[in-house]
């Protein structure tokens, strides 16, 4: 009788809620409602978790489809993991998807200051601020840097040619090489 009550009592053993000192995983609440996985990603960038960012914003793609949001999304996540070719590439068609979406023709610009594309990013930087209406310092500022890079970048010591010498070929032709 004993082995039978014992083994009666076994399942609701296993119901008791755990002691104090111990911490106990909720389980799944199959009821509610999943967390929108854009904003999941968004929050996983603020918290430097670009990788799981990344992850969260595939989700939010197969489950919204690729539009601006999510486009944007991905690329912003590429670049933070220094995938300029992948980020460049998403970014351009989330502005393409949406062209009044100035944090990603920002963050197009980013990515093409970090190539060297310096007059290009300028007139990225330039959308970005027309369509955030002037509202955003951080544009200003990128295109400000833009402007005075675009500028220079003719006049830099990296494009100067102190590297390169004039060889003569013959009767007046030259040839210019590097030494």
């Amino acid at each position: 009788m004993r082995r039978l009550l014992a083994l009666a009592l076994l399942p609701l053993a296993a119901c008791a809620p755990a002691p104090p000192d111990q911490l106990d995983a909720p389980g799944l609440a199959l009821r509610g409602e999943a967390e929108n996985p854009l904003v999941v990603g968004h929050r996983l960038m603020d918290a430097g978790e670009h990788e799981l960012a990344l992850e969260a914003f595939t989700r939010a793609a197969a489950e919204q489809g690729l539009n601006g949001d999510t486009l944007s999304a991905l690329g912003s996540a590429n670049l933070k993991l220094g995938r300029l070719g992948q980020a460049e590439r998403l970014l351009r068609e989330a502005v393409e998807a949406d062209p009044a979406f100035s944090e990603a023709w920002n963050n197009l610009g980013v990515i093409l200051m970090e190539t060297g594309e310096f007059g290009e990013a300028a007139e990225v930087f330039r959308r970005a601020y027309a369509t955030d209406n002037g509202q955003s310092d951080a544009i200003r500022d990128n295109l400000r840097l833009a402007l005075a890079k675009a500028e220079n970048a003719s006049y830099s010591d990296d494009n100067d040619n102190s590297d390169f010498r004039l060889i003569e070929r013959g009767a007046g032709d030259y040839l210019l090489r590097s030494q």
